[in-house]
């Protein structure tokens, strides 16, 4: 089975983090986005993935290559200027002669696709939508439907009288080939806003589908810090990390000092070093090649890989992306530590 990642989009609600690389690229417990996702698939049958890039698409394209290290054929389509959801489907038409998944790449969901899939084919649809149930639908695109799960209707980010729905698209999609043709060429094109109307209006089947019980965009830093919330808690569940059976998950060829305390839930990346008389967690993501100096205090903060923490350093509810050094006796709170600066405040809570 195949699958369409849409890995374009520029991420710029989630600048700092996204200056220095792709939004699908931003790890998440260590591990990119968009692997975790690919994660998912694998474990549902999807071998086949193309992935739709255009901002700093050599980033991706040289962690992932062919996708045979992580037991996928992956190919890549590249978009010289973005086309929007609808755009890029249409720019990958070539790859897909039967049904496929389309996912945004920057979402997270607990959604179960083989299910997803079944779905879809008992309702004969043409497009099958996933959604989720959200409080206050007014910020996301509403999707109204009838009692045999079939879309009535889409509404761009209504007002609250506006309608009975409290369902949103989740950003995980199945579509059959024959849908692809009624998508103009050549230029952005919104399927919310033009592509499933236009199905409506011609009498095609767009299914609603509601097994969705985790969902998260993670389009902002607070929303990527409340993922990891999630991870920690167990709400996000990763193949791999159960903090519940392990407080503290660490990776390869970790050298911890026996007068270090570690406080889980923790994660810790391949290689990392952790010095005497440091105090590592609660709630502490440390990337690859991680180094905790000497009488170091970390709590409730993100570390990337190939950070640097020099003796003494103090950091309570912060995120230091890659290839950062903190010197040291340094004392940071609510930060956002980027190779360009690491006191460009920005307040956040973890």
């Amino acid at each position: 089975m195949k699958a369409l990642f849409l890995a374009g989009g520029e991420g710029t609600r989630l600048r700092p983090l996204t200056d220095g690389v792709p939004k699908p690229m931003v790890p998440v417990m260590g591990r990119p986005l968009l692997e975790r996702n690919l994660e998912l698939l694998k474990m549902h049958g999807i071998d086949e993935v193309v992935l739709s890039v255009c901002y700093r698409p050599e980033a991706i394209e040289r962690y992932f290559g062919d996708g045979s290290d992580f037991g996928l054929k992956i190919r890549y389509a590249d978009e010289d200027l973005p086309l929007g959801t609808g755009g890029a489907i249409k720019n990958c038409e070539r790859y897909f002669d039967d049904t496929f998944f389309v996912f945004n790449a920057d979402v997270l969901s607990d959604i179960n696709f083989s299910a997803m899939l079944r779905y879809h084919k008992r309702k004969k649809a043409d497009v099958t939508i996933a959604v989720t149930r959200v409080k206050n639908p007014s910020a996301y695109g509403v999707i109204e439907y009838d009692e045999d799960g079939y879309a009535v209707s889409f509404l761009e980010k209504p007002a609250p009288h506006e309608t009975v729905s409290n369902f949103i698209n989740a950003g995980v999609y199945l579509f059959e080939p024959r849908v692809l043709r009624q998508i103009p060429s050549g230029r952005p094109v919104s399927v919310e806003r033009e592509l499933f109307p236009k199905l409506l209006a011609r009498g095609r089947k767009i299914a609603v589908y509601r097994g969705c019980h985790y969902w998260l965009d993670i389009g902002t830093p607070e929303k990527y810090i409340q993922a990891h919330r999630d991870g920690f808690d167990g709400g996000l569940r990763l193949p791999e990390v159960n903090f519940h059976e392990r407080a503290v998950y660490s990776r390869l060829d970790a050298r911890i000092s026996g007068k270090a305390v570690l406080r889980g839930p923790i994660y810790l990346g391949r290689n990392v070093r952790i010095a005497p008389g440091a105090v590592v967690g609660p709630r502490v993501v440390v990337g690859d090649n991680g180094v905790i100096g000497r009488k170091c205090r970390i709590a409730n903060s993100i570390l990337w890989n190939d950070v640097v923490l020099e003796d003494g350093v103090e950091m309570s509810e912060c995120i230091v992306t890659d290839a950062n050094t903190v010197r040291s006796a340094s004392r940071l709170k609510h930060v956002i530590c980027t190779p360009e600066t690491v006191k460009a405040a920005k307040h956040l809570a973890i």
